[in-house]
């Protein structure tokens, strides 16, 4: 048997069926930013994007085409008006592709790591790359024209064994100060909750439609919340806060995206801000801090459902291959 013939695990299933609703997306957004954006080099690296997009589109197909999978409807160029006006800055946009790279290599690894037949690996393999490329240039496209905001420095320091409990302490009493990796889920989780508050506040703009109005302007104010927890967290240890995008986005009020767009992509966003906090929770030994995104998750998990019964009550949300309902199919 070939390893074409081998059929696909649930596990190969699970990131191309979700990969493809990601990808369809994307290609929409990617496709009005090239059409929008004003400097030459960015708009070379969104065309860069979105021709990973479609490449990863085509190999989905063609394993729909042979039969192996069925793939969601997704998104279309009816989903999609790249004559609207200017919404988001090249900032936004280059920021916006440079978190699509840290997406991709965290999402990559793990349908590499969970898929066993050759050429599944050899396309997440690939996929894996390209996110990394991705990621490498828009960095060096930011630091070049001097837009990169660094994570705080920290002078070196001689090694140092924990000596007392208190170190876990934050709670109550003496606060050690942050460590080196919680400073960086601090800096990590600021700026992706401020790219998403510009998204948000663009998106409120666009949206036709009231629910999904209401929703993205809850989203906005969410991240704004979250974002002054955590800067203020780095400020009380006399470190710099990134900065924010507000003044990036334009005063344009006609739509680049469908509603459907707009709340499927609303809810992309806080699926991997949970995923987020939750890494920060884990890496975060000061209690403070895990008690912080413990409560902020939670926030966002009852705005996620929330979200997910406005997808179904508009008729959006496709439902995920699963495994078949045995006692449904037992004559009565």
């Amino acid at each position: 048997m070939s390893k074409r013939q081998v059929p696909l695990t649930a596990a190969e299933v699970a990131p191309i069926w979700t990969g493809f609703l990601g990808d369809s997306m994307a290609n929409g957004v990617l496709r009005y930013f090239a059409a929008t954006a004003e400097d030459r080099e960015v708009k070379h690296i969104l065309k860069y994007a979105l021709g990973l997009t479609e490449d990863h589109i085509g190999f989905k197909k063609d394993l729909e085409a042979r039969g192996e999978i069925v793939l969601p409807l997704g998104f279309s160029e009816a989903d999609v008006n790249v004559r609207a006006p200017r919404l988001f800055s090249d900032l936004i946009m280059l920021y916006y592709v440079r978190q699509m790279g840290i997406g991709g290599t965290v999402a990559y690894s793990l349908a590499l790591a969970t898929s066993t037949r050759g050429d599944i690996r050899e396309f997440f393999n690939h996929n894996l790359k390209t996110a990394a490329e991705l990621l490498d240039r828009t960095t060096t496209m930011l630091l070049d024209k001097g837009l990169f905001m660094r994570a705080p420095h920290l002078a070196p320091a001689p090694a140092e064994k924990v000596r007392k409990e208190g170190w876990l302490n934050g709670l109550f009493g003496d606060r050690r100060p942050l460590n080196a990796v919680e400073i960086t889920h601090l800096y990590l989780n600021t700026i992706s909750n401020a790219l998403g508050k510009a998204l948000m506040i663009g998106f409120s703009q666009t949206a036709k439609s009231k629910e999904v109005r209401e929703f993205t302007i809850r989203a906005r104010d969410i991240a704004s919340k979250h974002i002054d927890v955590f800067s203020q967290l780095l400020k009380d240890d006399q470190l710099p806060a990134p900065g924010t995008f507000e003044a990036e986005v334009t005063a344009s009020t006609e739509a680049p995206f469908t509603d459907k767009l707009i709340l499927f992509h609303t809810l992309t966003l806080t699926a991997i801000g949970i995923g987020n906090y939750g890494s920060a929770t884990s890496a975060s030994p000061r209690r403070d801090l895990a008690a912080a995104y413990l409560r902020l998750a939670a926030e966002v998990g009852t705005f996620a459902d929330d979200g997910a019964e406005l997808m179904i009550g508009k008729g959006w949300l496709e439902k995920i291959p699963g495994a078949i309902e045995r006692d449904a199919l037992i004559p009565s």
